[in-house]
């Protein structure tokens, strides 16, 4: 008994954790819309992570690991934090050790064999071109503990550095924003997946780790009705270019096309809203990013026309 009981301590005193599933929709499926995740991949390289610190949940990771990298990284957003970033990152020992305890832990701190075979470690990066790139990312983190748990590999992915700390991160700060203006003050509930496409080329000859192609986001915004009101999205190649905006239907039909699917959903079906509201959010793509004239701009403009239209009157009398 008590050598149970001091079972139990260590493990609620455990620092950072991460629980590999068999479903990780029933085990952390706060993190889809409706408990959906997205399109998962039925090959046993891929493995489902419920990612937490802890023994919080914080967001949820379908990984590679025979690439190396996620797919993709799912969780919500609660508003603006500003957390700050820490300086180690983390990697998963059970990926490479089913045996191995369900923490996460730093690199040093591991010791089994055949460490690295199932995932990227640290030395993969150093002497690359490449950024760790987020995943489930720092700025958009719930809170601080949120935002150290997403210092851990299997939420990186090897990412173009200008493109990490130029576009993309303007992209993921201008999300942030908008969805706080926007979907927060309606009380809706705000469901992000960020992922990846791998590419043809590892990040470097002796490293056998997958360069993504493209990175992609998309949010959907939930009402009580579990209904998506705002959603959209944005795929950009992996370099330091504007991301592309894209419906979430157009997003989906580019992203079957790249992981030569015949179909890939990034929301359950039932959250789309009614046929007329969908056809207005697929037309208009992405609300709230959309560029709106103001109002003195616009009475300014109805006037210029008044004027023209009475002058040009005037002129053929």
């Amino acid at each position: 008994m008590l050598l149970l009981l001091h079972v139990l301590m260590l493990s609620l005193l455990s620092g950072g954790s991460a629980k590999v599933v068999q479903n990780f929709e029933s085990e952390c499926g706060q993190f889809f819309a409706n408990g959906k995740s997205p399109t998962r991949f039925n090959d046993l390289q891929y493995r489902q992570i419920c990612q937490t610190l802890n023994n919080v949940f914080y967001y949820a990771t379908f990984y590679d690991t025979k690439k190396k990298i996620p797919v993709y990284s799912a969780y919500k957003f609660k508003g603006l934090k500003n957390c700050t970033r820490p300086n180690a990152w983390y990697i998963e020992p059970q990926l490479d050790d089913n045996n191995a305890p369900l923490d996460m832990k730093l690199e040093k701190d591991v010791k089994i064999q055949g460490l690295g075979d199932h995932q990227a470690l640290n030395g993969d990066y150093k002497k690359s071109k490449y950024d760790r790139g987020h995943l489930a990312p720092v700025f958009q983190a719930q809170s601080q503990s949120c935002a150290d748990a997403t210092f851990t590999l299997t939420n990186a992915a090897p990412q173009n550095s200008s493109f990490n700390r130029g576009q993309w991160r303007v992209l993921e700060r201008n999300i942030a924003k908008n969805l706080s203006n926007q979907c927060l003050p309606n009380k809706y509930s705000v469901y992000i997946v960020t992922g990846v496409v791998p590419g043809t080329e590892n990040i470097s000859d002796k490293v056998n780790v997958t360069v993504p192609s493209h990175f992609w986001t998309a949010y959907c915004c939930l009402d009580n009705n579990n209904k998506c009101q705002i959603l959209g999205g944005f795929i950009g190649e992996n370099e330091n270019i504007l991301p592309e905006e894209k419906s979430v239907k157009d997003l989906e039909t580019e992203l079957a096309k790249l992981y030569n699917l015949t179909s890939f959903n990034l929301f359950d079906k039932s959250t789309e809203p009614p046929a007329k509201k969908q056809s207005e959010s697929e037309n208009n793509k992405n609300s709230l990013f959309l560029s709106k004239a103001s109002v003195s701009y616009c009475l300014k403009e109805k006037r210029y026309q008044m004027f023209s239209l009475m002058l040009l009157l005037f002129l053929t009398k």
